[in-house]
């Protein structure tokens, strides 16, 4: 008997109506995202243009923050150092402890315990930010104030060159140091999964091989992981900061909400977010505290685009 023969199937010409509008609906999206970008940050400019022209350059760097009416003088300086420092700090937070998770979870963690200590982790990303700006108010601050500044304080503050870093007079609690903390928090989750998610895809051949010759977990977390996977940290870092950077009501509860500036990390201050928070609900429409505001706004969208064009530009030379 013959075997029968079955003509190959016939091959799909490119270009059909499905692929065409699969690839228009793609398109759409990403054209999508620019122009809502663009009308973001229009509307930010155009709401905060009449602050901009009344105060000019003196808007960035004065400290006054006045909104009684027939005074109205708006600065934004306070808020700006706030907002960056209090995101550095979460940073420098969070950053180790990220690192120290995920690599446990991925080199020294038994399997039966590495399932139970991630999905932990990516919970901890699901508890809204008030949660945590409540605890951190009723539970973390007071825990600070009593044992860090209270008894180091001034231990701190003696040391030289560096130590009015550390001296305060503020006793209330709520500082810019509680805020970074708490922010810290919020972000770790985000940068340990990362992380973790990373240090999974540096394929096992490259571990063993160092491992076979002799070096130790840590070299092999030094020289061969985080090498491989330096860009996707970096990047997991950034994404941390953009949310420390944006963070709102967890802040507002915890960092005093003074607009002052600044000469410990145990003083009160404030954030761009958290004026925004406070004050907009109660700025007229049209009136130059709401102005003032959608300014500040605009700020913190520059800040932000600035710390990403950064990271890219640092990352550049690697991607290359």
């Amino acid at each position: 008997m013959s075997a029968t023969t079955h003509s190959p199937a016939p091959r799909r010409s490119p270009g059909l109506l499905g692929d065409k509008i699969f690839a228009l609906l793609c398109k759409s999206a990403g054209i999508f995202v620019l122009l809502l970008l663009g009308a973001i940050i229009v509307t930010l400019f155009i709401g905060g243009l009449p602050a901009f022209q009344r105060f000019g350059l003196d808007f960035i760097i004065s400290t006054r923050w006045d909104p009684v009416e027939g005074r109205e003088e708006f600065g934004a300086a306070v808020a700006i150092i706030g907002t960056v420092l209090s995101s550095v700090l979460a940073i420098i937070f969070a950053v180790p402890i990220a690192f120290s998770i995920a690599f446990y979870l991925t080199e020294l963690a038994p399997p039966w315990l590495k399932r139970p200590v991630g999905t932990a982790i990516e919970l901890l990303a699901a508890v809204p930010s008030i949660i945590f700006g409540m605890w951190g108010l009723f539970f973390l601050v007071p825990l600070i104030q009593r044992y860090i500044q209270l008894p180091f304080g001034e231990v701190l503050a003696a040391i030289p060159l560096v130590g009015f870093i550390f001296d305060s007079n503020n006793f209330a609690g709520t500082s810019l140091f509680a805020a970074a903390l708490v922010i810290a928090i919020m972000i770790l989750p985000f940068i340990a999964a990362t992380m973790r998610d990373v240090f999974d895809q540096v394929p096992p051949v490259y571990k063993e091989s160092a491992y076979g010759l002799g070096a130790t977990r840590w070299e092999v977390m030094r020289n061969v992981v985080l090498p491989y996977t330096r860009v996707s940290v970096v990047g997991g870092i950034m994404l941390g900061l953009g949310r420390a950077l944006g963070e709102t009501m967890a802040v507002t509860f915890v960092i005093g909400n003074a607009n002052r500036m600044i000469t410990s990390v145990f003083d009160s201050t404030t954030t761009i977010a958290s004026v925004v928070a406070m004050e907009f609900p109660e700025s007229l429409a049209g009136s130059p505290q709401q102005s003032a505001l959608l300014a500040l706004g605009f700020i913190l969208f520059i800040i932000s685009f600035v710390v990403l064009a950064i990271s890219r530009w640092l990352l550049r030379p690697r991607l290359k």
